[in-house]
């Protein structure tokens, strides 16, 4: 089932006052952290667009707070895809696809500015938790056929953001200014 914008806007409104995974924040204040830290890096309309959506598979496959304390991986990278082909293309969806990979990959090769054990190091317990369920660490070979991924840099720069989007008490934009920048990209 395809969802609409009001869909979208529905979900974040019956469930984004949940706890984010262990994190202080929701989930709608880390969708909302997601764009806004996107939009101020100058990302194309797309990117921002996926970073704020990034995790709408959790909303959409309701695990329950924090279900890699029972083991389980929610596969959110992938849920929501399909929920969402309607409304965009690969410019948003392959960034949200990608975001998981990325984290396996930033923890096997780094960015450049930090050595893949100091971003493994910087992450949250839950992320830590949910990297050894959602496959662990790349292999060299991994890391260069993620590499290799139309969007990959795209999935990791959302990746970045998805990382620091946990502040408590962060200001950002409503919910409103991602929803009408999400009818703008989706009109394209």
């Amino acid at each position: 089932m395809a969802l609409t914008l009001d869909d979208i806007q529905d979900l974040f409104a019956a469930k984004g006052d949940r706890m984010y995974a262990g994190e202080p924040v929701t989930q709608l204040q880390h969708a909302l952290q997601s764009g806004q830290l996107a939009e101020q890096e100058g990302a194309s309309d797309e990117l921002v667009v996926a970073s704020f959506l990034h995790d709408l598979g959790h909303l959409i496959n309701d695990q329950g707070d924090t279900p890699t304390l029972r083991g389980v991986d929610d596969r959110h990278e992938y849920v929501a895809l399909p929920f969402l082909r309607d409304l965009f293309g690969p410019a948003v969806l392959q960034p949200i696809r990608l975001h998981v990979d990325a984290k396996r990959y930033l923890c096997a090769r780094g960015d450049g500015a930090i050595t893949g054990a100091e971003y493994w190091a910087a992450l949250s317990i839950d992320s830590k938790r949910s990297l050894e369920l959602q496959g662990g660490i790349f292999s060299e070979g991994q890391a260069a056929a993620f590499r290799a991924e139309p969007f990959a840099q795209d999935g990791v720069r959302l990746r970045q953001w998805d990382d620091r989007a946990k502040l408590r008490d962060a200001r950002t934009p409503p919910l409103a200014h991602f929803l009408a920048l999400a009818a703008r990209v989706a009109g394209r």
